[in-house]
């Protein structure tokens, strides 16, 4: 089984009670389980603690490097740098975009001593890698974005859920989220802007991907402040033709 709790779903920037991206992935029972921490959006960190420890963590995730999808990633250097920790936490390992760490180093350093080094362990991504934490495995997928950025797949025990972090329309969402047992898309645009770039999707969009591919339930996110969620839920329902929803700060989905 995996467990997926939402820290935060708020696009673009929070909203007044909403925190931005972020989520917790479990696979496995109690002590044991393995707890990755996929996109540390601005309040997210406090949501996260209402549920489990930072040291507790295998892993986090960083699919881009806009600040609604990384920007608590220094509050947790912070706190695991200087939180009341014994013992003193390992390195937590920090999947991210190419040398994601020379764009977080210099907001963390205090001229003191090197930022990174005993709480981050160092990981960038590529296209197709994949990541074996426990029964957990992650895989990668890049998508279409207004900089590099990874959507994540993740599988344990026969079953999948999927990501898509921020992305237009492209091909990369079908392989993602194929046959997922819950596919968490974003759906920033309630409506096409006019001359826009393909770099995030709306309701409708997100639905016709996951009716291509064949997702089992469908959870939008990203929805931007003030979003009519209700429209939202009706014009992805529509093109989908399944179950949808709507990623709700500290809810549990159990897949």
């Amino acid at each position: 089984m995996i467990r997926l709790t939402v820290l935060g779903s708020s696009g673009t920037y929070p909203a007044a009670g909403r925190a931005c991206s972020g989520y917790l992935v479990e696979a496995g029972e109690g002590d044991q389980a393995t707890r990755v921490w996929v996109d540390t959006g601005p309040g997210t960190l406090s949501n996260l603690l209402r549920v489990a420890e930072l040291p507790t963590l295998d892993a986090i995730w960083v699919s881009h490097l806009h600040v609604d999808h990384v920007g608590d990633l220094l509050a947790a250097n912070y706190a695991l740098r200087y939180g009341d920790f014994e013992p003193p936490p390992a390195p937590v390992p920090v999947f991210g975009p190419t040398d994601w760490v020379s764009h977080v180093r210099p907001f963390l350093s205090t001229g003191e001593s090197e930022p990174i080094d005993g709480t981050f362990e160092v990981h960038d991504l590529h296209d197709g890698e994949r990541v074996d934490l426990g029964p957990l495995r992650l895989e990668a997928v890049a998508t279409v974005h207004s900089v590099e950025t990874y959507a994540v797949r993740a599988t344990a025990g026969g079953r999948t859920l999927a990501y898509s972090a921020d992305s237009g329309s492209c091909d990369a969402l079908g392989r993602l989220a194929d046959q997922a047992d819950l596919f968490i898309c974003e759906a920033a645009w309630s409506e096409w802007p006019d001359g826009a770039p393909p770099i995030h999707l709306t309701p409708q969009l997100a639905g016709e991907w996951a009716a291509k591919a064949r997702a089992r339930r469908l959870l939008l996110t990203h929805l931007r402040p003030g979003s009519d969620t209700a429209a939202a839920t009706a014009r992805a329902a529509e093109a989908y033709g399944g179950p949808v929803g709507v990623a709700t700060e500290l809810e549990v989905h159990r897949i």
